[in-house]
């Protein structure tokens, strides 16, 4: 198989539909399973997105980063096929905006930030993330990509 092909399948299998609250059918079922995967949802595997499966994902989008609206469109599929968070940016010192502010609100619910929560990744900011990275046995280099965005995410919210 060449490299074009696997890309080719690898899109066809994320090619799922946009359910939200009232969707019904075999997407809903398989919605339902890896809600119940990731434990946010303990209700039937029944096929019918209603109020439950709704709260389930927004809690399951808050938990990975997404904009949390209970519809399950390409990011939220991605992210519950992948056990994670998708499309997050690389912050570092020097870093600024509301991904930051993110990273310092769940750091800050740890205690290894005890900065103001101001949305600029300097040095109080890289020293929590060195903590966090630490403790969470990854390589501690205050760089906040994929993998310490998957460590962050299983801190509850």
């Amino acid at each position: 198989m060449q490299t074009s092909d696997f890309q080719t399948n690898a899109t066809a299998q994320l090619n799922k539909p946009v359910l939200q609250q009232g969707s019904r059918g075999e997407a809903v079922k398989e919605l339902q399973t890896l809600l119940t995967k990731w434990n946010t949802y303990t209700g039937d595997i029944d096929g019918i997105f209603d109020l439950v499966v709704k709260q389930a994902v927004i809690a399951y989008q808050r938990r990975v980063f997404l904009v949390e609206d209970g519809i399950v469109g390409n990011l939220t599929w991605q992210a519950l096929y992948k056990g994670a968070p998708v499309n997050m940016p690389v912050l570092k010192q020097g870093s600024k905006g509301k991904q930051v502010l993110l990273v310092q609100q769940q750091l800050k619910s740890t205690g290894e930030y005890r900065g103001t929560l101001d949305s600029d990744f300097g040095p109080v900011t890289k020293a929590a993330v060195i903590a966090f990275q630490k403790r969470s046995n990854l390589v501690a280099d205050g760089i906040v990509g994929d993998r310490t965005w998957h460590a962050l995410s299983k801190i509850p919210r």
